[in-house]
């Protein structure tokens, strides 16, 4: 096999190759299809495509941003690498793997993050190190809504009626208008005091344009009153994966749970297109508490700065942990 490198939408032949490998892959995800170069959270950070190529066949794809002197090919909580089943695994690896390196030049530091179920062993072989994070809640939609349903924490589904009771409704955004709305709950969520916000604010117009790509995207709005009260975005493949993509809700309505009926909404929605899985975004409790399985993440990463810091980094956080469960231990 060998490899192509893209940084723009493919060409119609590439474009139908690589969309004829996601239909053998089990759960294609969104940011695995071409539509990734439409995104325009992307704009000026590079984002690049590595297809593996078996003649005219796509066998493999990875997806990846450029960050300063780093690259990175998804993150803690989304896989960007999925291979064709029906084919040589190891032989698709490693094109991905040299077009990898080839895309990232110099870079200091390089990941690679996928799912359990797809281990990279020949980017282990290369020097890049493992490491098994905690990955995220995944659920089965295969038995339909009403079945996933049964599997919520009790508090969960308590908190489903409980909204619906006090007058909160969820609804898909479908104008400029509920757009713009959503977007005034994002920025006063991100003003909260109750917790702290990474990355940096999406201006309207990013905001806008995301939500607009109606192929691979669905915002969902809680309202009281007429107000929207929290959101919710969510990514999807046709076929393949629903995933939790941003929540945004304001304080003083929490009491209200609208986050919980804003996920049980999009994930109704989600079973009625037929899609096979869904994926929380993370394993914290409220997470945990939609049932389903926690399934690990796993990271390839490979340090090539001066003294290897990324890793001693990482090597001091894992002993300062260990200690400090030791003392907790102890006490």
């Amino acid at each position: 096999m060998n490899f192509k490198i893209l940084h723009e939408f493919p060409t119609a032949a590439i474009e139908r190759a690589w969309r004829d490998c996601l239909t053998r892959v089990e759960f294609p995800a969104h940011y695995n299809t071409p539509e990734y170069f439409l995104e325009p959270y992307f704009v000026g950070r590079r984002p690049f495509a590595v297809l593996a190529l078996e003649g005219d066949e796509v066998s493999g794809v990875l997806t990846g941003l450029h960050e300063e002197n780093q690259v990175h090919c998804g993150l803690a909580s989304r896989p960007q690498i999925c291979v064709d089943p029906s084919k040589d695994g190891n032989a698709a690896q490693r094109a991905l793997l040299e077009g990898l390196l080839s895309e990232a030049g110099g870079a200091e530091l390089i990941a690679a993050f996928t799912w359990t179920s797809l281990e990279l062993p020949v980017f282990a072989g290369h020097g890049f190190r493992r490491r098994a994070l905690p990955g995220n809640v995944v659920l089965n939609l295969s038995p339909g809504a009403d079945a996933v349903f049964k599997q919520f924490a009790k508090d969960r589904r308590r908190n489903i009626r409980f909204a619906e009771k006090n007058g909160v409704e969820v609804q898909l955004a479908t104008s400029p208008q509920d757009i713009a709305e959503a977007y005034e709950a994002y920025k006063a969520w991100r003003d909260t005091d109750r917790k702290e916000v990474q990355g940096a604010l999406h201006s309207f117009e990013v905001f806008e344009q995301s939500a607009q790509l109606s192929n691979n995207r669905r915002l969902f709005l809680a309202r009281f009153a007429g107000r929207v009260i929290a959101m919710n975005i969510f990514r999807f493949c046709p076929g393949g994966l629903f995933e939790s993509a941003a929540n945004s809700s304001l304080d003083e309505f929490i009491h209200l749970k609208p986050n919980d009926l804003l996920q049980w909404r999009g994930i109704q929605w989600a079973c009625s297109q037929g899609l096979r899985r869904h994926s929380l975004g993370g394993s914290h409790p409220f997470l945990i508490r939609f049932g389903g399985t926690v399934v690990p993440i796993l990271r390839y990463r490979l340090d090539r700065s001066r003294l290897r810091k990324h890793d001693l980094h990482d090597a001091m956080r894992d002993l300062g942990r260990e200690t400090l469960r030791k003392l907790h231990l102890w006490r």
